[in-house]
């Protein structure tokens, strides 16, 4: 019989704040435009390592409602560039067979962008192997804010699924119509140690992991680093398991 310690556990939901693109350019004596763009990059790699690690579903921080308040030269840059990413990645999801969506709010993105968000959408609909996710004016509090106003104005449930209710009411305030499991790892580069506004319903028995890399430093290695710790944790939610020993991961 098996034990527990040598199950393989892939955690099935992975959500990554990506922080430290503009210190990484600073660092060097570059703009931070630069550290955008190499976080780009690395982006590409942290999908496809954890594509082929076995993730399920990926969801990544790309850009907050609180980062509109950035000088509005950083913003415009980083809109452009992610009109850039979806154009040069929604190919290559398609032939990955993954299934991309962006979470946020929409209505203060340029037509262009929610153009190009609605085209990838579209084209990734049927993949399989893993769904990305991309929060983009994205902040949990507005999303729980909204969530409940639009729950409150509806009739109270009677048979105890307020809380699938409610997830549903979230998914639809951030334009996910079909809500992704609870985040099982949430990791974050470049050394602080906050959740910022991120998935905060759905993290809420989220293993952290926290990394003074940053974000454009961060590779697969690093990724399969955080799994494996991922591994060696004892989740219990709560509850009290006798003699049960922490389930493992390996890379």
């Amino acid at each position: 019989m098996q034990r527990t310690s040598d199950v393989r556990v892939c955690p099935r939901h992975v959500a990554i704040v990506m922080d430290g693109n503009g210190r990484w350019a600073t660092r060097r004596g570059r703009p931070r435009t630069a550290g955008h763009l190499a976080g780009a990059r690395a982006t590409r790699h942290a999908i496809e390592a954890a594509a082929r690690l076995g993730v399920e579903t990926l969801t990544l921080y790309a850009f907050s409602g609180d980062n509109w308040r950035r000088p509005a030269t950083e913003v415009d840059g980083l809109m452009r560039l992610f009109r850039r990413f979806l154009a040069s990645e929604t190919a290559r999801c398609v032939s990955e067979g993954i299934r991309l969506t962006v979470i946020g709010r929409r209505d203060r993105l340029a037509p262009a962008l929610r153009s190009a968000i609605d085209g990838a959408e579209q084209a990734t609909t049927s993949g399989r192997r893993m769904h990305l996710r991309i929060a983009i004016d994205y902040s949990a509090r507005d999303a729980i804010l909204r969530a409940a106003r639009a729950l409150a104005a509806t009739t109270p449930a009677a048979n105890g699924d307020e809380p699938a209710r409610f997830a549903a009411a979230l998914g639809a305030a951030y334009h996910e119509p079909a809500p992704a499991p609870d985040v099982d790892l949430l990791l974050r580069t470049g050394g602080e140690q906050r959740l910022s506004d991120f998935l905060l319903w759905e993290a809420a028995y989220a293993e952290l992991w926290f990394t003074p890399t940053l974000w454009p430093d961060f590779g697969a290695a690093d990724l399969a680093q955080a799994l494996a710790d991922f591994g060696r944790r004892d989740r219990r939610f709560g509850a009290i398991v006798a003699d049960a020993a922490p389930a493992r991961w390996s890379a």
